[in-house]
């Protein structure tokens, strides 16, 4: 019986290398794909996609696999770079990386792969999925430090039906030690943060080249104007630093003290962005939300019920009432309020370990 051939994306960090000597390991016919998803400014010092590729070449090498190299650039600032832009303006902050994956690396990718002849796809991704009576179910990361769920929420049942996550059911540590352990050449490299098309770089410098600034004022929640902001578009809910208003104090505490100030609120009527004192002002708790472009990983919608949510990828579980509010729209509702709830980014619905889908956050 001829093996199964996996066409896996080695982005030339350990994670996908890694992997990708896990899926030889088990019997797989095994081939690499480095995706290039941005060209714009690729020699700069911030996008590192030129020494990635030789990573990835070279990991290839050691762990005894195919590699080709496949440029989805066109694609990227289509499907994924476009919508961040317009999702800035309208003063969301916007996820890329979950669109990244639903629109690239799960359907470019995926179709690529299969003009190659893949039975199946893997990535590098902290995640599982389990098959039951022919459904797929998506599911957290046995490293739950790691689990990268909330970046696939938008992973339908023909994307899991194809897809290995190799990492599922390891910790990183262990990654690491099977990296030093076949002297990958990148076992030591440092886990990529951010996101390609902005690499290391000041978040702020980078929007700056692509959106116009429309300066306005900054008012507190009882409408007393405090300053200056450059642009709605340049700040998010929660934010403390860069605001430009830090000599300003208005509320002191009893020993003197002043608590910082915060983004609250943005009104794009009239170009106001709102600040407020205190990491706990009641602007800044959100008891419910709603959201909007709404994927369920089962194909429908969940029951009205209870269950836990993330509204952000570094966060905790919150519990939750979801209640469904039309085909691609639902509200949560939180038993313990939550702080700076942020539209743009993805509310990601949760039962126990189980990923079910979720949505993006609209107010």
């Amino acid at each position: 019986m001829a093996k199964k051939r996996i066409v896996i994306g080695m982005s030339g960090g350990v994670d996908s290398s890694v992997s990708a000597h896990l899926l030889k390991e088990q019997g797989y016919e095994v081939i690499g794909l480095f995706m290039k998803n941005w060209e714009d400014d690729d020699d700069s010092d911030y996008c590192s996609s030129r020494q990635d590729w030789i990573d990835a070449a070279s990991v290839a090498d050691v762990v005894g696999v195919d590699i080709e190299a496949v440029n989805f650039a066109a694609e990227y600032k289509d499907r994924v770079f476009s919508e961040f832009l317009r999702e800035y303006q309208a003063g969301r902050t916007p996820n890329p990386d979950v669109l990244c994956n639903a629109e690239i690396k799960f359907k470019a990718f995926l179709d690529h792969a299969m003009q190659l002849g893949a039975d199946l796809i893997a990535t590098g991704h902290y995640a599982r999925v389990r098959e039951i009576d022919g459904r797929f179910e998506l599911l957290k990361a046995v490293d739950l430090t790691k689990d990268q769920s909330y970046f696939l929420h938008r992973l339908n049942q023909a994307q899991l039906s194809k897809t290995l996550f190799p990492l599922g059911e390891i910790r990183k540590s262990e990654v690491r030690k099977i990296a030093e352990q076949l002297k990958l050449p990148n076992a030591t490299k440092k886990d990529s943060t951010g996101i390609c098309f902005i690499g290391e770089r000041p978040f702020r410098d980078f929007l700056n080249r692509y959106l116009a600034q429309q300066p306005g004022p900054i008012k507190t929640p009882e409408g007393e104007p405090i300053g200056q902001h450059i642009g709605l578009s340049f700040y998010t809910l929660g934010q403390r630093k860069g605001i430009g208003i830090g000599g300003i104090r208005n509320h002191q505490n009893d020993d003197g003290s002043s608590d910082a100030w915060y983004v609250a609120r943005k009104d794009m009527a009239t170009n106001t962005l709102y600040v407020v004192q205190g990491h706990d002002h009641p602007w800044l708790l959100a008891p419910a939300l709603h959201a909007d472009q709404a994927s369920w990983i089962a194909g429908h919608a969940p029951d009205t019920d209870q269950y836990t949510a993330k509204t952000r990828y570094r966060q905790a579980d919150v519990a939750c009432q979801f209640d469904a509010a039309g085909a691609e729209l639902f509200q949560l509702h939180f038993t313990d309020p939550q702080w700076a709830v942020t539209p743009g980014q993805s509310a990601v619905l949760y039962q126990g370990d189980i990923c079910l889908g979720g949505g993006i956050i609209s107010s």
